[in-house]
């Protein structure tokens, strides 16, 4: 797992609003994620809900890698 340097993270999360909205999106489909993941049936609805909020999550953590490294080189 790649390790962040915090102050980075924290200049980005307070001086650029799109890596703040990917973060605060990513807070929402985590709680979104585990309201799923502790559910002892998933309907189908929910199998393709849960799948939906992955996708998204994994995009959202994708693209604030990418302002990361832009930041870093």
């Amino acid at each position: 797992m790649q390790q962040y340097d915090e102050s980075l993270v924290q200049q980005l999360f307070e001086d650029n609003p799109r890596f703040r909205r990917l973060y605060e999106e990513h807070q929402i489909l985590e709680r979104d994620l585990e309201r799923l993941t502790a559910k002892d049936y998933l309907s189908s609805e929910d199998e393709l809900e849960k799948k939906r909020v992955q996708k998204l999550k994994l995009a959202g953590k994708d693209e604030m890698e990418l302002i990361y490294r832009q930041m870093t080189q």
